[in-house]
């Protein structure tokens, strides 16, 4: 096996397309192309090719100074894809353990936990989706046969909205009413010509309300626009709500159509001719939704206000015909933020976690 770097397009094509050629078509939803470019700004992608030069594997290392802040030194690997061969899996690991100068590993992540990475652990025979990770069952066996621990151990979540009545949509997310007009509370929605200038106070309160999380580092202006580049055009105003408290953002919900399917068809390459297409066919893309992310703000917490937002997005689903709505990983710490899907009915989709290896002495 040789582990050998991405330079030219032709090795970032192999690289983009190994996972698509590995992995069934109707589960795996590819990572934008446009984003695993920009993604080469900050880590270094390798391929594994066998005697004969097929691509087998694929990686990315990088390290991360406001990740290692966090959790402490750790060298970081991401997009890795992999047949099912402890040889390949070896010459990956290896080539990240050399990298590592003593370092522990942690990963995968592309680039960071609160971006992108993870395996599945459980769920494999339902398909994947935007921002959430998909792998085959034999994954976590070869992490976990080669070293790796499991941390930050997580769950997807699936809601079944489809069918139900819109009076039936509060699913237990009691709020006074009262308290709307005595607190001065105002829910606020995404715009699809302001989103731009709505991003920065998204970030606030995203980067204060999961500070005190163990994974999470926080997310840069530059980061979240990249997140988000192509969403404006996507965007379903009525999912993406936070909550004004006299005044001042307290609690988000950022929920999104679901386009996964799009995605599986294009193979993740979302440029100019696929987004005119997705343009002009968006409204097929309606019957499922996708929760990115949601919280509220520290001092503000225990108050019942993101209760309030998830009244009104389960609302607001039902009411535009939505069937189903994933969420991305919830940490199974999380107990408060797990419950908010119970409540509506939910269920763990996909086991989830990140990996981690000891620094080798």
């Amino acid at each position: 096996m040789r582990l050998v770097p991405v330079r030219s397009r032709t090795d970032l094509r192999a690289f983009v397309d190994f996972p698509l050629r590995l992995h069934p078509s109707d589960r795996y939803v590819p990572l934008l192309s446009s984003v695993i470019a920009a993604h080469r700004r900050t880590a270094d992608l390798f391929l594994v090719r066998d005697r004969h030069g097929v691509v087998v594997g694929r990686t990315s290392m990088h390290r991360s100074a406001a990740f290692d802040a966090k959790v402490g030194p750790r060298q970081l690997f991401g997009h890795t894809e992999f047949v099912d061969d402890d040889d390949v899996f070896a010459a990956i690991m290896d080539a990240v353990e050399t990298r590592a100068d003593g370092r522990g590993l942690f990963g995968p992540v592309a680039l960071l936990p609160n971006q992108t990475g993870g395996v599945i652990t459980s769920g494999f025979a339902d398909r994947g989706f935007v921002d959430s990770a998909w792998n085959p069952a034999y994954y976590p066996h070869m992490y976990e046969r080669h070293g790796f621990h499991r941390r930050f151990e997580a769950d997807t979540w699936l809601v079944d909205v489809h069918g139900t009545a819109v009076a039936d949509q509060d699913h237990g997310f009691v709020f006074d009413d009262a308290r709307i007009a005595a607190e001065q509370l105002v829910v606020r929605h995404g715009s699809r010509w302001r989103l731009r200038g709505q991003l920065p106070i998204l970030r606030r309160m995203l980067n204060a309300s999961f500070a005190q999380l163990g994974y999470y580092t926080d997310i840069s202006a530059e980061q979240l626009a990249e997140q988000t580049d192509g969403l404006a055009f996507l965007l379903d105003e009525a999912l993406l709500l936070w909550l004004e408290k006299a005044g001042r953002p307290v609690a988000f919900v950022v929920t999104v159509p679901d386009i996964s399917e799009y995605l599986m068809r294009v193979g993740g390459r979302l440029g100019i001719p696929n987004q005119l297409r997705l343009l002009a066919t968006r409204r097929r893309y309606r019957s499922d939704a996708v929760l990115i992310i949601k919280g509220t703000v520290p001092d503000e917490q225990g108050k019942g206000y993101l209760t309030l937002l998830s009244r009104e997005l389960h609302r607001n689903l039902a009411s535009f015909g939505y069937r189903t709505l994933r969420s991305t990983f919830v940490e199974r710490a999380n107990i408060a933020s797990a419950a908010q899907y119970r409540r509506a009915g939910g269920r763990p989709l996909h086991g989830y976690t990140f990996y981690e290896k000891a620094a080798v002495a």
